[in-house]
């Protein structure tokens, strides 16, 4: 399998259009230590031809234009996007899908709680003639046709924020069908993609094990990143991330876990490790840890 990393910043990308944190700051005079991201995303395929979106993020056109195996190929109107498996309704993994609307056949795979978020409304400009929209409950393994497997399977999350309510406190890190990650299998190869995960259980870990790759939620660094720089009052937690860093982090999450490769993405414009020369990718780079750029290609 071939993956490319098409986006790997978390929402709003990096630089942030509206931010000029101390990491911001270093993009927009293009300093060397870091590099531009945008929002996350990841395109696979089994044959080098027809290729699935894992997420389609806001910037999905500029990606397309940035990744020549999604060019098309043959006269006329053409894509070898075969279609998009969605892992939470996230504005920043779902509003890509709009770019998909010019009369092209595709597929769209998710959970019923992400699918119900593009039904209707302005999502009605995905032409229903042309796009089959596949529910897919946790824990079921889908044939994509495309050479690969993926199953579906619920990991600690929270519904999107324009679907928060008043009892949202009680929903962070619950296991629903709101948050999935996924396993995608080939050949007896298994990649794990899992963008967005509130806490490393001992389940994850033992699902994940052995795995040729996990692309992991790599958002922040600590639970009061934010916070501590002025610019929110949510920690990881409260926006349903895992911190990388901590006795509870994803770090020592998945410290004895052996794994093939293990990489950091969906990254906030926050988090230190987007400066090549801090302590904190220092830290990762003796843990053994990746962290994924957009145009990032592996095969596995």
């Amino acid at each position: 399998m071939r993956i490319v990393v098409l986006g790997s910043g978390a929402g709003g990308g990096f630089p942030q259009w509206n931010c000029n944190c101390e990491n911001c700051r270093l993009a927009w005079a293009n300093d060397p230590r870091v590099r531009a991201r945008t929002q996350s995303s990841l395109t696979i395929s089994a044959d080098g031809e027809r290729w699935l979106l894992l997420n389609a993020s806001p910037d999905l056109r500029q990606q397309i234009i940035a990744t020549p195996a999604l060019h098309p190929r043959a006269p006329g109107r053409h894509s070898p996007i075969a279609g998009a498996f969605l892992t939470n309704g996230d504005v920043d993994h779902l509003t890509g899908l709009l770019t998909l609307r010019e009369q092209h056949a595709l597929t769209i795979y998710g959970s019923r709680a992400t699918l119900a978020q593009t039904s209707d409304g302005v999502f009605g400009v995905l032409n229903a003639d042309l796009v089959r929209r596949v529910e897919v409950a946790p824990g079921v393994r889908v044939d994509t046709g495309l050479g690969f497997t993926v199953e579906t399977f619920a990991v600690p999350g929270k519904p999107p924020l324009y679907l928060e309510d008043a009892d949202i406190e009680k929903q962070i890190g619950a296991e629903t069908d709101s948050t999935i990650g996924l396993e995608i299998a080939c050949s007896g190869r298994r990649v794990y993609y899992i963008p967005g995960c509130a806490r490393v259980t001992e389940a994850l870990r033992a699902r994940v094990a052995g795995a040729d790759a996990l692309f992991f939620d790599g958002t922040t660094f600590t639970d009061d990143e934010m916070v501590r720089l002025g610019l929110s009052q949510k920690t990881a937690w409260r926006m349903g991330h895992v911190p990388m860093g901590g006795a509870d982090g994803s770090i020592a999450g998945f410290a004895d876990t052996q794994i093939g490769r293990k990489i950091f993405i969906h990254i906030n414009n926050t988090n230190p490790i987007l400066d090549e020369d801090s302590p904190q990718r220092r830290e990762l780079d003796a843990h053994g840890i990746e962290v994924a750029h957009d145009g990032m290609d592996i095969t596995v």
